[in-house]
């Protein structure tokens, strides 16, 4: 196995060792494999968690830098210690901007919507990526957004 290639690959998607090492064994060690296989994998770890209960996350509001358009988003997950992470803070702030630039008319319509930063991906499977990475469940509560 190649040590540079998993601290790459770490580096890269913040999945767990483990994860990595499955994924480079299964794919022979090809970067660009192991990354669809990490990808599917996180997508299925995903959807086994999607019916825990999630009652812990924070609050995280966006104002854009003109001062006339706002925006608050509930993120909710299942532990006050994952709310507390960077990442789930930092998947706060995105959804946040995201629903300050784009306007969704609700919380489905946010999942439907293409990630401002990464367009071809949606917003649902950048919530996935972080529930594969946080193994916790993530759920976007409510969203509101505010215009002067």
């Amino acid at each position: 196995m190649d040590i540079k290639l998993l601290k790459k690959l770490r580096n890269q998607t913040g999945v767990s060792i483990a994860d990595i090492r499955a994924a480079l064994e299964e794919t022979g060690d090809d970067e660009k494999k192991a990354l669809e296989w990490l990808k599917k994998h996180g997508i299925e770890k995903a959807e086994k968690k999607a019916e825990r209960e999630t009652a812990q996350g924070l609050v995280e509001s966006y104002v854009h830098q003109n001062g006339k358009i706002g925006s608050v988003v509930v993120l909710l997950c299942e532990t006050d210690f994952v709310a507390r992470t960077e990442d789930f803070k930092h998947l706060a702030h995105e959804l946040a901007m995201q629903v300050a630039a784009l306007n969704p008319k609700d919380v489905d319509s946010l999942m439907e919507q293409e990630y401002i930063r990464e367009p071809g991906i949606k917003i649902s499977d950048l919530i996935k990526s972080a529930i594969a990475k946080l193994g916790e469940n993530i759920t976007v509560a409510e969203i509101q957004r505010f215009e002067v």
